[in-house]
């Protein structure tokens, strides 16, 4: 017996030797996210651990901002205050045409409900899997939290949409009431779809059943209970947006006038008049007369360094 226990107790000490030499390699624990640092955070991933890295520096962009877009601005502002008012709310799936004012959209709201108690976590695709250790991390938490996935879309073969579906609403155990899901896509049904899945009595691939492949991919985006879609914008829309923003850079009543020739141009060499476009021409367009002021008045002052010095000059060859 004595021996079993000296045994033993070799075997304890030569483990803890061992779990001290193998803890600097373990992972550290998450730092504990501070929710008073910012308003927004990113899910971030380290040695293998996830946490959220607090993000200080958020765009400026106000709803005000946001033009030729009213209807799909008011759904969406209304089921966000409901949800920071602690009423009902659904989560919501934004869709449409690239660079219509998507994701703008989501930080406007952020920038106008962060005081009444709304944070705002980023979660890039492929951290999806993360998606209940992040619910958990913010559960019971007096703040209301989007859980804001960007430009979503998933390929065929993408197993990583699950997580979302139980996230959403597939688990037995409910969701946190102060969590909403805003995610972006340019798919309505955020996963790709083939003109054979229309033809139930065709095959397709190896399914026997291809009309329940179809149901699956489309049981995704039902999950959202609020679908907000964004359309391409016309000529006159797209000039109104451009006219905005090279206002909102200084620029006068005229200059906007002026400018409308080459924000066409611009947004033809594009390929597409949307939003994005219009700030991308109007913070070029801004820079470009920013740059030639500036240069202008450099020259005026040159010249008149060199006018006031042409006398001093004159005289000393005089004299």
């Amino acid at each position: 017996m004595a021996d079993l226990f000296r045994q033993l107790a070799s075997f304890l000490v030569r483990a803890e030797q061992f779990l001290d030499r193998l803890e600097p390699l373990l992972p550290p624990a998450s730092p504990l996210p501070d929710w008073q640092a910012a308003s927004a955070f990113r899910w971030r991933k380290s040695h293998g651990a996830g946490y959220l890295q607090p993000l200080r520096r958020l765009p400026e962009i106000t709803l005000a901002d946001l033009h030729d877009v009213d209807q799909q601005k008011a759904r969406a502002d209304a089921n966000t205050r409901q949800f920071v008012a602690g009423q009902p709310a659904n989560n919501v799936l934004l869709t449409g045409t690239r660079g219509s004012g998507k994701s703008s959209l989501v930080k406007a709201l952020l920038n106008a409900y962060a005081a009444s108690g709304l944070r705002l976590i980023e979660v890039e695709k492929g951290d999806l899997t993360d998606l209940p250790e992040i619910v958990e991390l913010v559960d019971g938490r007096p703040e209301r939290f989007i859980i804001f996935c960007d430009d979503l879309s998933f390929d065929s073969g993408d197993a990583r949409y699950k997580a979302l579906k139980v996230v959403l609403d597939g688990s037995i155990a409910a969701a946190p009431e102060n969590v909403l899901i805003y995610a972006t896509s340019n798919r309505r049904h955020l996963m790709p779809e083939y003109f054979a899945e229309n033809l139930e009595s065709k095959r397709v691939g190896e399914e026997i059943h291809p009309g329940e492949a179809i149901e699956e991919k489309i049981s995704l985006s039902e999950r959202f209970g609020l679908w907000i879609s964004f359309y391409p914008f016309d000529q006159d829309a797209y000039l109104n947006i451009v006219a905005h923003w090279l206002r909102s850079f200084g620029c006068a009543d005229d200059e906007i006038v002026r400018a409308e020739r080459d924000a066409l141009n611009w947004a033809l060499e594009r390929g597409s008049r949307s939003g994005r476009v219009a700030w991308q021409f109007a913070r070029d367009w801004a820079g470009r007369q920013l740059a030639d002021a500036a240069a202008r008045k450099g020259a005026r002052t040159a010249t008149a360094r060199a006018a006031k010095a042409s006398p001093r000059k004159r005289s000393a060859r005089a004299s």
